[in-house]
């Protein structure tokens, strides 16, 4: 299977000593949240990392827009509850080097029966620390909310990783969101940061998608990452082919500017060490 290829970046087929763990995480639906999962997946992926995403969505937009359809199969909801192992869950895809914990819709009714555990909120950190080894990258695909699962997503992850859509009421709901990511670091893991946020279905013949990218870019400076993603209709046609856009569509705009983005990721963690 062809892929789009990031561009090189220093240390990107090398191993990891232990996964970057990234909840990619918006409690604002429609802002691009599983696009981006999937797609950083896919061009890592593509350079040789080892790569698992955790569909944490009981909409399971991740595991369909990975193409998995393994009834039967452990799911992160079994993950969860500590009926499976992280090695059992996770699933094979058509992707070399990308491998998938997929989501039910039996998530919906997770939080009830996680309220009543003990140490509620560190139940995926027990599934997956200590247990990903295999991996170089781990992305945790939170639900649209600031619930349990999302929270235990924070909890497993070194970082959190916020996609943005370029509009007004995105960015009104993008203060509660980095509250919640500090009251996670403050409480529960104090590893927590926030990697960065993505600017996402940005149309720059739109003056209010500039005005919110400026006021972005003004609050949070180096943590908004340069590349952005356009609005692009091959983006949003791949899902219902079970395939991210970098494999739908690897020469259109979505396409590259997530290749793009990977690649800026990568360059960013390797000056960081």
């Amino acid at each position: 299977m062809s892929l789009a290829e990031p561009e090189a970046a220093p240390g990107a087929g090398s191993a990891a000593r232990r996964p970057r763990i990234v909840a990619v995480a918006n409690q604002k639906g429609g802002v691009g949240k599983t696009t981006t999962a999937i797609n950083l997946a896919t061009a890592f992926a593509a350079v040789g990392r080892r790569v698992l995403v955790i569909d944490l969505d009981p909409q399971a937009n991740a595991t369909a827009g990975l193409g998995i359809d393994d009834d039967g199969a452990a799911t992160s909801y079994e993950l969860l509850l500590g009926e499976a192992a992280l090695a059992d869950a996770a699933l094979a895809s058509a992707i070399a080097g990308l491998r998938v914990v997929p989501a039910t819709p039996d998530l919906a009714g997770a939080e009830l029966e996680l309220a009543a555990r003990a140490r509620r909120e560190f139940l995926l950190a027990d599934a997956v620390r200590g247990h990903a080894g295999a991996f170089d990258d781990v992305l945790i695909d939170c639900p649209p909310s600031l619930n349990l699962l999302t929270i235990n997503a924070l909890t497993a992850a070194d970082r959190a990783l916020v996609p943005l859509q370029c509009e007004f009421y995105a960015l009104a709901g993008l203060a509660q969101l980095i509250d919640t990511i500090e009251r996670v670091q403050q409480g529960l893991n104090p590893r927590l940061e926030l990697q960065g946020v993505v600017l996402t279905m940005y149309d720059r013949r739109n003056n209010l998608c500039e005005q919110v990218a400026g006021d972005v870019r003004r609050h949070f400076g180096s943590k908004v990452y340069d590349t952005v993603i356009p609005r692009n209709v091959r983006v949003s046609e791949a899902p219902s082919h079970g395939l991210p856009v970098m494999i739908y569509d690897r020469r259109c705009a979505g396409a590259q500017a997530y290749s793009k983005l990977a690649a800026e990721m990568l360059r960013r963690a390797a000056a960081a060490r």
